[in-house]
């Protein structure tokens, strides 16, 4: 029985499209597979930490990535297989035992968390079986079969714990936003390839603090420590004992908590949780600000409301939120190491906000996707009298949820950093926003009501309409770089955009 569940299971896997594939994906064959290759790649930043023998350092973050990385993916991709209530329905039903089927999901999650670290590690762990030898690697192993523990029973304790105060639409939720850190982690992580290398040849001093009994890659470093180098301190063998024993004492924990955690399964099965109508100050400031008739403040408040609650929207276009917010950031770091705080406060590093225009062409064009499209019938019902109302209240809604926090941000940042000087440039910005996001709308969803396609459909077509979009923004940049080396170049071009707007949004 066991046998047949878990082969049925692994057929399943293998349809399964991982978080790291952001794009729907027709492609056959087994997509899990296809993702360890990209989780290969990434492994390659842990060769950093394998060089040395500071091992309290060095292990310490390499676990601390292996921690991180696998277990959001663990709970971004096989969440349904720890929150499978279908079990309980089907196979439940049936003369199965109910250890069969614990057993089986053990057996399963165990392989995925095993085909997942080889993947991740594997490379690593080789270079490190040469460059420090057999009892590296061999002590490798068995701290990364705990690691697997402890990451699994962590898991698993934290769906228990949401699951027995929550009801199944916050876990949800919790769910899809680790699913955003994952992607914006897969987005920005060679950053830290390019940046660790710089602390491969330190010399760290480890100091025991109480705070360091809660860091589990600490415990593990500790044990290196202890094998390796012969340490005989108190503070690492306590330190390494709490990497053996807490797992182990986490499994008979979870053990107890199965029955409890079944039962608040069936949360997950009903959809009346409470939702807690919060206080839109933000939307109802901006809807007082940008809309000017009821009509379109209807399709404005139901826009708000599908942006705000649509995870799949979320899951695709939040890690583009991300990229906006850190990819300015990180240009400003790269010049900062060559240059001066006042050489970068006397330069035109500013224009690195141009890359948060990113999140327009991203967002807008899953504004034509929904969950449920068959629900677009509501269009057809209500007595509209002209469509552009409804099109245009949708991506002023957009653009208050998304972009408008987004350029806010950074413009914070940006003004302290280069202080009053760049109030014209952060005008020109958000008004060739304006006018990107009513081009990228009309690309998009020329012929289309939003919200009325499946996610399913379409997004692999529109892949060089994108790219196009996105080659706009560098010729608006350039464009406007120009316009500032004139001495009214800047109130010149602003009035400019003006008039092109007003045009724009009244059509």
């Amino acid at each position: 029985m066991m046998r047949e569940i878990l082969q049925l299971k692994l057929t399943m896997d293998t349809r399964r499209v991982p978080t790291i594939f952001h794009e729907s994906k027709s492609d056959s064959g087994n997509q899990f597979l296809k993702s360890l290759g990209i989780y290969a790649l990434m492994g390659l930043i842990l060769i950093a930490f394998l060089f040395g023998d500071q091992y309290i350092f060095q292990v310490s973050i390499m676990y601390a990535i292996v921690m991180f990385i696998i277990m959001t993916s663990t709970i971004s991709d096989f969440s349904s297989v720890l929150l499978d209530v279908r079990d309980k329905m089907i196979i439940g039903t049936k003369p199965v035992d109910s250890r069969t089927i614990n057993a089986t999901k053990v057996v399963h999650i165990t392989i995925y968390l095993c085909q997942l670290t080889m993947a991740f590690t594997a490379i690593p762990m080789i270079i490190g079986l040469f460059n420090q030898g057999i009892v590296f690697f061999l002590l490798s192993l068995i701290v990364l079969l705990f690691v697997n523990l402890l990451i699994l029973i962590m898991t698993a304790l934290v769906y228990i714990i949401i699951l027995r105060f929550f009801d199944g639409e916050k876990l949800k939720d919790i769910i899809n936003y680790i699913q955003i850190l994952l992607s914006i982690s897969m987005i920005i992580g060679y950053q830290l390839v390019a940046r660790s290398f710089e602390f491969v040849d330190l010399n760290v001093n480890f100091s025991f603090e109480w705070w360091h009994v809660l860091m589990p890659p600490v415990w593990y470093g500790a044990i290196y420590e202890i094998v390796l180098n012969g340490v005989t301190d108190l503070s690492y063998i306590i330190l390494a004992i709490l990497g053996v024993i807490l797992p182990l004492v986490a499994i008979f924990l979870y053990i107890k908590l199965i029955p409890s955690f079944e039962r608040n399964l069936e949360k997950l099965l009903s959809n009346s949780g409470k939702h807690k109508q919060a206080k839109e100050w933000w939307s109802r400031f901006w809807s007082k600000v940008l809309v000017r008739n009821k009509e379109e403040q209807v399709f404005f408040d139901f826009a708000t409301r599908m942006l705000k609650n649509e995870r799949d929207y979320k899951l695709k276009v939040y890690p583009t939120i991300g990229m906006a917010l850190v990819f300015p950031c990180i240009f400003l770091l790269t010049d900062y190491t060559s240059r001066s705080i006042d050489e970068l406060r006397d330069g035109s590093m500013y224009f690195s906000m141009y890359f948060s225009l990113v999140v327009i062409p991203a967002g807008v064009q899953m504004l034509q996707f929904s969950t449920n499209p068959k629900a677009a019938w509501i269009y057809r019902a209500v007595p509209l009298k002209n469509e552009n109302v409804c099109h245009r209240a949708v991506l002023k809604a957009f653009l208050v949820r998304l972009f408008i926090p987004v350029y806010l941000i950074l413009s914070v940042l940006f003004l302290v950093i280069f202080t009053e000087r760049i109030w014209s440039f952060l005008i020109i910005l958000v008004l060739v926003a304006a006018i990107y996001s009513r081009i990228c709308y009309q690309v998009f969803l020329k012929n289309v009501l939003p919200f009325s396609e499946s996610y399913q459909i379409g997004q692999s077509k529109q892949s060089g309409q994108a790219l196009a979009l996105l080659a706009l923004t560098v010729a608006f940049a350039l464009f406007h770089y120009v316009m500032t080396l004139a001495s009214f170049g800047s109130y010149i071009l602003i009035s400019v955009l003006v008039f092109i707007n007003a045009f724009l949004w009244r059509k």
